[in-house]
């Protein structure tokens, strides 16, 4: 008698037990009903463990991916989508952190009513450790001051070029953070040139420099007729990236309502134009930046937080001019170079007490205002030396002002305080910021982080 696999839940348990990867599913109230000995294998957690829980162990600050399942199983039928794809770090039964994928898709009943979810993921930890080594190992053997068009030897700023690479790597979204000034669109820029995409189209959008009427048709695009003005079919700004990098710019300046459409683009890679009916199959990656603080806009009901979570899976901040004051005289040189190219000006050299008023100015615009301040001097210098009084009367101002505080050049660190200093910043990092914890990573005392911390300038 031949054995029919469809109708012996014994057997079909068996074989998802047999997986490599998680299987789960939760009911309506985000309740585990089900987990697989896959998934034990992945996290440590046991069925007993899990069953008849709330979903934690897929939720949390450092869950990027399956942050919301509870949201999710929340939405009105009409918005309920179809494969959800996620990337999310969770923290195993043993206290490792692990990396998984997977998808998660929603269930309903005839009505259309979700009752429940079902999900699966893998394990991708020692590939993104393998991944980490390598391009450690590659960085050894390249130069280290610059990565496409941003410049800089600070320890923050390799701890930059590390990220960056390892995000061109993957496909996973990245969330560019940073001052305004600070080289946003140059990052996104730089994981698109580097990536499998570098092929297709890099599409850059200001989100905060569109009429938010205006946005969604430029967004999603738009059929004849939809609304007034709409006198022809248009594609959007995502189908014209398809295939490539779609980055938004200034993204805590959208609209819930936009937010949403894109939550839906990002997890079901399909997009629907203004006033058509069908939607149409799209493949882009989305990196997004903003100078904002998203965490501040999400609790005050401002941002979504489903979708906070969803473009924050992979964070790489760029620190302010003042955090990386030994790369000034590296931005210079560079710009100096292509000024000349650019304005058919051969300038060369800064004098000494021009570089030094350069190197104790605050730069509340960064490299924006410091490549600006270049090229007002472009303006009024007589022969190939920059001086002091052809910067931009702002920063002599300020100089002034200060009576010399922030004049003197900061301490060159050595090769070990460089390396010493990109270790810090790593584990603050790893540890978003918890010196607590950055203290038992580096395995040394709280007191002599603080110390340390103080030593390189890297406080607030």
């Amino acid at each position: 008698m031949e054995l029919d696999f469809r109708k012996d839940p014994e057997v079909l348990s068996r074989i998802v037990d047999e997986m490599a990867d998680g299987v789960f599913t939760v009911d309506a109230r985000g309740q585990f009903v089900a987990w697989s000995q896959g998934a034990e294998r992945i996290t440590g957690y046991s069925p007993e463990d899990i069953v008849g829980r709330p979903c934690n162990i897929l939720e949390g600050p450092n869950c990027k991916g399956f942050a919301k399942i509870h949201d999710l199983l929340a939405m009105p039928p009409d918005d309920v989508p179809g494969i959800c794809n996620q990337e999310c770090k969770v923290q195993a039964k043993d206290g490792r952190e692990i990396y998984i994928h997977g998808n998660l898709r929603l269930l309903t009943d005839t009505q259309k009513q979700v009752i429940g979810a079902v999900g699966t993921f893998k394990d991708m930890t020692s590939f993104l450790l393998t991944n980490e080594r390598i391009t450690l190992l590659e960085e050894q053997t390249r130069d280290r001051s610059a990565f496409d068009r941003m410049i800089g030897k600070s320890a923050v700023m390799q701890e930059v070029f590390r990220r960056l690479r390892l995000a061109a790597q993957s496909e996973v979204t990245v969330f560019v953070s940073g001052e305004s000034g600070t080289g946003k669109e140059l990052a996104a820029r730089a994981i698109h040139a580097l990536s499998d995409r570098n092929d297709h189209p890099f599409i850059a959008i200001n989100c905060s420099a569109i009429p938010e009427t205006l946005l969604e048709s430029e967004l999603f695009g738009h059929v004849k007729g939809s609304f007034t003005g709409a006198v022809r079919d248009k594609s959007g700004m995502i189908q014209t990236a398809n295939g490539g990098t779609l980055f938004l710019d200034e993204i805590g300046d959208l609209s819930p309502l936009i937010q949403l459409k894109l939550l839906r683009v990002i997890q079901e890679r399909e997009v629907r134009r203004v006033g058509d009916e069908k939607p149409e199959h799209v493949d882009v990656r989305l990196l997004t930046a903003t100078n904002r603080d998203l965490k501040s806009l999400v609790e005050e009901g401002q941002f979504r937080e489903d979708f906070y979570y969803r473009i924050h899976v992979f964070e790489i901040h760029l620190p302010a001019i003042r955090e990386r004051r030994e790369d000034i005289p590296l931005l210079i040189e560079f710009f100096l170079t292509e000024l000349s190219d650019e304005l058919g000006k051969k300038v060369t050299g800064i004098a000494r007490d021009a570089l030094q008023l350069m190197m104790g100015y605050t730069w509340p615009g960064n490299v924006r205002e410091l490549r600006n301040a270049l090229e007002h001097a472009f303006v009024t210098v007589n022969g190939e030396t920059i001086t002091l009084l052809d910067l931009p009367p702002e920063l002599r101002e300020e100089n002034r002002n200060h009576s010399g505080a922030h004049n003197s050049v900061p301490k060159i660190l050595s090769d070990d305080e460089n390396a010493e200093k990109a270790e810090i910043v790593r584990a603050l990092q790893q540890t978003e910021g918890n010196r607590t914890q950055a203290a038992k990573l580096l395995e040394t005392s709280r007191v002599t982080l603080w110390k340390k911390i103080k030593k390189y300038g890297l406080s607030d």
